[in-house]
């Protein structure tokens, strides 16, 4: 009843059935493991956060062979070594701290090897003064050499973190990173990401680490590979259910046609 699948027709289609399918598994595996890829990017980055290890140099964690934050340091504890320089201070709006508005205050600090590092003093509730020296404005950075604790935290990006691309007034930064802090400030060997400061001035609050954005893991596009994940093995199913359906319905018309029971045509 079933030699009907030798033929020339069933081969052929028995042929791109397998293929058909053998492509939606694959298709579907590499999307499960994109998103395996992300959950474990996830993963590492959440035990960053909670533990920060013990502190490191800032120099030791960002070397010449490795110069850019990663999952590995995002949220380490550092400590660094170097000179404020608060003409260079900026004011870092839209940015929120247990659900209250505020902005983050930013200082550029000179290590002794002429290289610059943005360092979060702190946070402050409300809307950034017009300027560092307005009234209002947070309290001076320390002078002389200072050595101080702090996390590492990664290059924002625009969108994230209530950053923003440009548009603001003097003295006032939207996105925290390399980039946006070259075309701001006229300094030359910028670290890559930035620290928050463990230990802020009076009126200020420390800033916790703060997640990536796109770099957490679980964000709309490990879901979106979760679903293309699922649609690619339903495919499969599919195509696996379509191909038993018309082999019955074969297996039925043979059965019926050595009984006799082919329709008569006019």
């Amino acid at each position: 009843m079933y030699r009907f699948l030798l033929t020339p027709r069933w081969l052929s289609g028995t042929a791109l059935a397998v293929a058909a399918v053998a492509v939606c598994v694959w298709l579907g595996s590499w999307q499960l493991g994109r998103f395996e890829d992300r959950v474990s990017s996830h993963q590492e980055i959440s035990r960053a956060v909670n533990d920060a290890g013990a502190p490191r140099p800032l120099g030791d964690l960002l070397a010449a062979d490795r110069p850019q934050v990663t999952t590995d340091t995002v949220g380490r504890a550092v400590t660094v070594t170097g000179t404020f320089d608060p003409e260079h201070q900026l004011l870092v709006p839209n940015r929120e701290l247990d659900g209250r508005p505020g902005y983050y205050v930013l200082t550029p600090l000179r290590t002794a090897d002429g290289r610059t590092v943005a360092v979060v003093r702190g946070w402050a509730p409300g809307t950034p003064p017009a300027g560092a020296s307005a009234p209002g404005a947070p309290a001076d950075a320390p002078t002389g050499e200072v050595t101080l604790g702090g996390r590492l935290q990664a290059g924002e990006t625009s969108g994230s973190n209530g950053a923003v691309a440009g548009g603001l007034p003097e003295g006032q930064l939207g996105t925290i990173n390399r980039a946006a802090l070259v075309n701001k400030l006229a300094l030359d060997g910028w670290y890559d990401g930035w620290v928050s400061a463990d230990v802020a001035p009076e009126g200020l609050t420390p800033v916790p680490t703060v997640q990536p954005q796109g770099g957490d893991g679980l964000s709309l596009r490990a879901f979106q590979n979760l679903g293309y994940t699922l649609e690619w093995f339903v495919f499969g199913g599919f195509v696996v259910f379509m191909w038993f359906r018309l082999l019955r319905r074969e297996a039925e018309a043979e059965q019926d046609r050595a009984l006799g029971l082919d329709p008569v045509l006019d």
